[in-house]
């Protein structure tokens, strides 16, 4: 769709919202790595959206002020103190055996469906900044400069959050399949 310069309609921001709920949710859960601060993280967002919806104009950016949105109210989240000290989860963890050898994993290969359930759960562990890059460079597909635009932050920052995010996956990931 072509810019124009109307206001989008009330009605349209029903069918954006039931169109991309899903959608919405998915990139939510891959910030928060949690099902329920993923439904109340796109709950927030959708609530900014829809107070700025008659501000925009340009249909096509409507999934790029979302994806801000729920960036920035993540983040917002993850400044609270009682967030970053508090985990809520169905199993406790195991502490790591002391002594252990970190390796790092080899080339990428064939992920099977076990593999992908535990790679999200070690995604989910990543600290904010770094699942939050992880996520939106490779499971949005993002480039890096738009993953900064929406981080708040430079290119070299996102490099650097994603390259420290790859790493600790690999050494997690190796961990979790040696044991």
């Amino acid at each position: 769709m072509p810019m124009t310069t109307e206001p989008l309609a009330g009605s349209d921001f029903t069918t954006y919202v039931a169109a991309r709920r899903r959608t919405l949710l998915g990139s939510a859960r891959a910030i928060t790595g949690d099902d329920h601060a993923a439904e109340d993280l796109v709950q927030c967002a959708l609530t900014k959206v829809y107070r700025a919806w008659p501000q925009i104009r340009d249909p096509q950016a409507v999934d790029a002020y979302v994806r801000r949105a729920m960036v920035n109210q993540n983040t917002s989240w993850w400044r609270q103190a009682w967030r970053r000290e508090e985990r809520a989860t169905g199993i406790v963890p195991e502490p790591r055996a002391p002594g252990r050898a970190m390796a790092t994993a080899g080339p990428a290969a064939e992920v099977g469906i076990e593999d992908r359930s535990l790679l999200w759960d070690l995604v989910q562990q990543l600290p904010a900044r770094q699942r939050t890059a992880v996520v939106l460079r490779y499971y949005e597909d993002l480039p890096e400069a738009e993953v900064a635009g929406l981080m708040r932050c430079s290119v070299g920052t996102v490099k650097s959050n994603t390259s420290r995010g790859l790493a600790t996956l690999r050494r997690m990931y190796v961990d979790a399949t040696a044991a």
